[in-house]
């Protein structure tokens, strides 16, 4: 067997790879899949590390570890372990690439045993009865002889190392298999001369040979036949070489054929994880399940000599990629064929040693065990490195390494470049449909960077704030990865950015024109009068675009901006839609399936029309055969029970008949790779297939796809293929797919087909039903991708009521105190509601301190119980806390690890069991105090999906652990969602309070987020109905345009009554929750009519200021119309209109005035509204509510100051209220600028400091007044 080393420690001890394929061979695909899925898995449990640490570490132990060197994640064994002072280093032996490596605990992981299946990828080996010797000299005697030795010496060790590292070629001839170790002759081609190594070794006396022991095998037993080991030979510790490698624990698992030697795995991998569509690390094929006697091919045309092209006279040609094996027998042909359409000719490279990429990365790649190229990267490279400009869709389409070797590899030629403008400005840009996306390609640049010339590649994720993109430095950088949106902005500041362009990459193609559309034909457009000039006759420009889906813009992309492109797809699903195959359904049901066939059929054309008839079964063949017998119309049928050869149906086929003539074949799915038939006109899916056989009936259309990019002279009518569906009742579990499918291509979809996924759909979402409610639903009122998603999509009573709702948790109407403790993202955490009067929990807390702190309370649990309560100490602090989980192979051990939800602050954790703690009945009384926040009305920019994780850092740093002041507008179960939500800082020395910030604020200020109007509404319409308030009529409801805080009706988490205010007027109404989820809601018709009518009424702006007697209220209102005016002893109440516009401001007041003496006066832009006081004096405050539209008028500062008996105390007094005001208004409205807010409340401050100075003076005055009088 070929064999390649990885490590060398002496001839005793070496470990090797085996390359091949052999009985005891794992695929090398099957540990590049093995690592894809291990890092994908392990990075995304960096956010719960508890959930996959171990518990305890020790020597020998399996796990795995994170490799600095390699970037990965990597499967190991522990050696030894070092403990410092606050953690412990381990030294590892990485079982797949023989390292050792030192890994501090933080980075140390449970080893699933879904990725322990396949053996250890390095093998231990040493040179079969081969054993050191060293040179002994007697200085008595004055004599030297060579001895057997126990370790051998470092020069032998040398001349190994020396002359392994000097051959091209190197096998190994197992002998025998002793304690995991291979024991094995090895034999090197050095200078095409080969050498066996251990008898080399020991003509050159650095080794000796030993002589066989009893029960051992000579070298000579595997000559004839390497793949099978006589049981009866071997040491006397026998081991399969398939299991010498795989951790004893699993072991047992295995069974061994003795007759073959292969290893057959009893029980299935693990699905440990579920992989999402939209994942961006999804750039390698799954793991496959193992399956008794059915070895793994995913990848059976990797080498040259496995490619056989089927050419045409045609400008468009199909290659078939199959297997060596001949197909005399019927075989799974996703297993023995590769498909590729190709609009160009190209030679694939399907080794790493003939790619056409530069020395030093093709090391670098194998350094780092590249297994590739994979079947699409064999025919994407060769045209990417020449320059060419390309456009691939596959199944691995959003893999970067599809381009990224080829493109460094141009990179390299410098003097490509030298007609360039010597300028700043990139040679390379690499377009991402989002900054997750974008990251892990600039990773992959970062990594493979050191074996090329210098890049110095650039990230460039950039924000709404200008001065961001205006301070990006882009000297000296050559590659530059972004987002279109990101690109934009920088080009805005960066006129010369194109100057220097020669590759454009378009990364993930149709979900950039999908999101981007607009911005990516922008950038083309720049990079197309870039290149126009003359000096770029001489230079490279190129466009490349990576997807797994086409996109009809793809054609205006290839028809104005590229030349001549290369177009590579290995999706037939997709390569039909580029070849623009008619795609046509014809519901029917299940018995009706022949009548409809038939009529199918039943047609006439000029030109000679050939129809493969695909089905299930054998049965099914017989009888759509029989049945097109029976209506005399001529038919063959193939399938494997068929009397008929291939030989003979291919002739029949392939036979010249006249136009007009209709050739009918009937077979089943398992034929297709047998007969190769690739130039039918129609396909017929008499029964539905699997999506992937789906791709490869349409495959035996391709001669026929037409060039859409080049246009076809021919009347499309009856060239034009074709491929019908049957949709009977049979195929619901289709329905989804082929609606999806049929969306894409932008084909007729009959009416039955809708209704028929719209029930599947409902189907799919009822199995949702006990899930959880979709996260991207409560955090942005939508989810993009509900097919895909796992959770739930709808509103289920028992879950969405009310929960975890404290007795006391709004002290003042409509606003509560939350404390954040678990940030989850920028916009959604985890915390308590505060009672800032007597806070149920601080009580608890502190008792619960009390309690614990004496030792003799502090019993351990001994039977833990899932879904029980029980304390834990945490530093100084004791938490309630709530067991999840508890594995059910723990149990029986006297410790083990639970998972706990710590349930008064919302995260979760894993602890061991000793650390629970009994916790007493009273303090399990109070409920469970942890409510999940959701910051209404804003979300990330771009189109993007998921916050960036500098907000989410940002936000963290900001609002965690801190008292906020918010407003509830909505909940839903256990969450609420909040806006505003400010942190308030009170100043004491002033008496006053000002926003320190506003989190939704604080978030848009870092550019990568922006407004989300129909947040809120969308979630009402999950709820099915609009909210709506008791005295609607008082109710004033804002348009988004005006507000886009959307409906301000919000509710409380408590299923109690309570007493609700609502910002947008200042009348407290009260609200009876029931039991419906979107708490709140009226059910009459009244109440709708009256909801309908309030969204048409705005709230003016309004202004005010006093005297001793009266209040001047100015309502800003141009050419009012229809005005009223209703005064009583506590309530105002204005209406008006203007244009088409309903102004209404109910104002209930903070004192009682005199309703017969107030008046008021319309005027051009304005009404003003004079109130007479019931009592002289000061009023603190206009309305007895707070309101986001009423705010002071500084105008008339001094009006109130020349009236005052005591001036300094009297603005003291209304600089307290105009604060409380100012401060209510400060982000409640979407349309109030937060600039003007802050300039008034420093405004507000320098008063106040000017009146603390001049109270100063003046008790400086007077007591130097009194001090005067005294000596008087």
């Amino acid at each position: 067997m070929e064999v390649l080393v990885l490590e060398i420690e002496n001839p005793g001890c070496f470990w090797v790879t085996v390359k091949g394929c052999g009985p005891y061979v794992v695929d090398e695909m099957e540990y590049k899949n093995l690592n894809a899925e291990m890092n994908q898995f392990y990075d995304k449990s960096s956010k719960n590390v508890d959930e996959v640490k171990p518990v305890m570490v020790e020597e020998g132990q399996t796990c795995v570890v994170f490799s600095e060197e390699l970037k990965c994640w990597c499967r190991a064994v522990i050696k030894s372990i070092m403990y410092c002072t606050d953690h412990y280093q381990t030294e590892c032996f990485l079982v797949d690439y023989a390292k050792y490596i030192f890994v501090k605990s933080k980075d140390i992981r449970v080893a699933l045993e879904a990725f322990m299946q396949i053996p250890y990828r390095a093998k231990k080996c040493r040179l079969y009865r081969t054993k050191p010797v060293t040179l002994r000299i007697d200085f008595c005697e004055d004599t030297a002889k060579i001895v057997p030795a126990k370790r051998w010496d470092s020069a032998a060790t040398q001349y190994f190392q020396n002359l392994l590292k000097g051959t091209t070629q190197m096998k190994a001839k197992l002998c025998a298999v002793e304690d995991n170790i291979f024991d094995v002759f090895l034999y090197v081609t050095i200078k095409d001369e080969k050498v066996c190594v251990n008898d080399d070794l020991v003509s050159k006396n650095f080794a000796r040979f030993e002589e066989a022991k009893e029960n051992t095998v000579s070298s000579a037993d595997y000559e004839e036949n390497q793949t099978s080991l006589n049981v009866e030979c071997l040491p006397v510790k026998i081991v399969n070489p398939a299991l010498a490698f795989r951790p004893a624990l699993f072991q047992e698992k295995v069974s061994t054929n003795v007759e073959t030697g292969l290893a057959v795995c009893t029980s299935f991998l693990e699905e440990t994880y579920q992989r999402s569509s939209t994942d961006l690390n999804e750039n390698t094929a799954p793991i496959v399940k193992a399956i008794p006697g059915l070895p793994f091919k995913e990848n059976t045309a990797v080498h040259t000599d496995r490619l056989q092209q089927f050419l045409n006279s045609d400008p468009l040609k199909t290659h078939i990629v199959e297997d060596d094996q001949q197909f005399q027998s019927f075989q799974n042909l996703s297993e023995e064929r590769n498909f590729v359409f190709l609009s160009n000719k190209i030679e694939p490279s399907s080794v790493l040693e003939t790619a056409p990429l530069f020395d030093d990365l093709k090391k670098e790649l194998t350094r780092k065990k590249f297994l590739g190229p994979n079947f699409t990267e064999s025919y994407c490279w060769p045209p990417v490195a020449r320059g060419c400009d390309v456009v691939a869709i596959s199944y691995q389409g959003n893999d970067p390494f599809l381009y990224i070797p080829p493109v460094l590899t141009f990179l390299q030629s410098g003097s490509c470049y030298e007609a360039l403008p010597n300028r700043n400005g990139p040679l390379a840009l690499i377009l991402c449909p989002g900054w997750k996306k974008a990251q892990l390609v600039f990773e992959l640049l970062k990594a493979y960077e050191r074996c090329s010339r210098q890049l110095h590649p650039m990230l460039i994720i950039l924000g709404q704030n200008k001065e961001e993109a205006r301070n990006v430095k882009i000297r000296g950088c050559e590659v530059i990865v972004t987002t279109p949106y990101s690109l934009l902005r920088l080009f805005e500041h960066h006129s010369l950015l194109f100057c220097r362009l020669c590759h454009l990459v378009l990364d993930e193609i149709e979900v950039l024109f999908s999101d981007a559309t607009e911005q990516v034909f922008t950038i083309l457009d720049c990079y197309k009068k870039a290149i126009i000039s003359e000096e770029w006759e001489y230079s490279p420009h190129q466009i490349i675009a990576i997807g797994t889906r086409w996109n009809k813009h793809i054609a205006h992309l290839i028809k104005e901006f590229m030349n001549d492109p290369y177009i590579v797809i290995t999706a037939m699903e997709e390569a039909s839609i580029y070849g623009d195959v008619q795609q046509v359904v014809q519901p029917c049901t299940n018995s009706e399936r022949t009548a409809v066939l038939l009529k199918i059929l039943d047609f006439t054309h000029n030109n000679l029309q050939k129809v493969l008839v695909f089905t299930n079964s054998v049965n099914e063949a017989e009888m759509v055969h029989k049945a097109l017998k029976s209506n005399s119309i001529f038919s063959l049928k193939m399938h494997k029970e068929s009397e008929f050869n291939f030989k003979y149906i291919l002739e029949q086929w392939t036979k010249k008949y006249s136009s007009g003539t209709h050739v009918v074949l009937v077979l089943t799915d398992d034929c297709m790779q047998s007969l190769g038939i690739t130039d039918a006109t129609c396909v017929v899916h008499f029964s539905f297939p699997s999506p992937r056989i789906f791709g490869q009936r349409l495959h035996s259309m391709s001669d026929n796809f037409c060039n859409v990019i080049k246009g076809s002279s021919v009347d499309q009518e009856y060239t034009k293929a074709r491929s019908v569906i049957l949709l009977t009742e049979n195929s619901a579990c289709h329905a989804l797919g082929i609606l999806r499918y049929l969306q894409h291509a932008e084909a007729e979809i009959p009416p039955e087909l809708h209704e028929f996924a719209a029930k599947m759909l409902e189907a799919e979402e009822d199995k949702k039903f006990s899930r959880p409610l979709c996260a991207y639903l409560k955090t942005f009122g939508i989810c993009k991708n509900r097919i895909e998603c796992p959770d739930r999509h709808q509103i289920n009573l028992q879950i969405d009521m009310p929960q975890n709702v404290p007795a006391k948790i709004i002290p003042t109407p409509g606003c509560v105190t939350i404390l954040p403790l678990h940030i989850v993202n920028a916009t959604n955490y985890f915390g308590r509601i505060v009672d800032k009067q007597k806070d149920q929990y601080t009580i608890l807390a502190e008792e619960m301190n009390e309690y614990f702190k004496k030792p003799s309370n502090k019993i351990s649990v001994k039977n833990v119980e899932k879904l029980a309560f029980y304390g834990l100490c945490e530093k100084t602090l004791f938490h309630r806390v709530q067991v999840v989980e508890i594995s059910p192979k723990e149990e029986e051990n006297v410790f083990f690890n639970i998972k706990i939800k710590y349930i008064d602050e919302g995260r979760t954790s894993q602890v061991q069991s000793y650390q629970l703690l009994h916790l007493p009945a009273r303090f399990q009384c109070l409920p469970p105090q942890a409510v999940e926040f959701v910051v209404c009305r804003v979300k990330p920019i771009d189109n993007e999906i998921e916050w960036n994780p500098k907000v989410t850092n940002y936000i963290h740093h900001k609002i965690k652990g801190k008292l906020h002041e918010a407003k509830i507008v909505h909940t839903l179960g256990n969450t609420a969602w909040v806006d505003p939500m400010v942190r308030v800082t009170r100043l004491s020395d002033l008496k006053m309070s000002v926003n320190e910030y506003n989190v939704r604020s604080e978030i848009l200020s870092t550019g990568l987020g922006t407004d989300n109007p129909e947040h809120i509404t969308q979630l009402q319409k999950l709820c099915g109905h609009v909210k709506v308030l008791d005295h609607a009529k008082k109710l004033e409801p804002l348009s988004i345009k005006e507000d886009t805080a959307g409906p301000e009706n919000e509710s409380s988490p408590q299923n109690m009554s309570i007493q609700e205010n609502s910002t947008e007027n200042c009348h407290s109404s009260e609200i009876t929750l029931g039991n419906h989820p979107c708490d709140g809601v009226a059910q009459t018709k009244e109440a709708e009519d009256s909801s309908l009518h309030q969204r048409k009424c705005f709230y003016p702006e309004i202004k005010w200021f006093q005297n001793e007697e009266t209040v001047t209220v100015k309502v800003k209102i141009a050419s009012a119309a229809d005005c009223k005016c209703e005064f009583t002893k506590e309530k105002v109440v204005f209406s008006a209109c203007s244009g088409d516009k309903l102004y209404l401001a109910d104002m209930e007041l903070h004192q009682y005035i005199l309703a017969e003496k107030s008046t008021y006066v319309i005027k051009d832009k304005e009404a003003i509204i004079v109130l007479v006081k019931e009592k002289k004096g000061a009023w603190c405050k206009l309305l007895k509510s707070k309101n986001p539209h009423v705010s002071f008028d500084f105008e008339h500062w001094e009006d109130f100051e020349d009236k005052s008996p005591f001036p300094v105390g009297t603005k003291k007094l209304y600089c307290t209220a105009a604060t409380e005001e100012l401060v209510d208004s400060s982000e409640d409205s979407g349309t109030e600028s937060d600039d003007s807010v802050i300039k008034s409340i420093l405004i507000v401050l320098l008063v106040s400091f000017a009146i603390f100075i001049m109270e100063k003076f003046l008790l400086f005055i007077l007591s130097n007044f009194n001090a005067e009088n005294k000596i008087l």
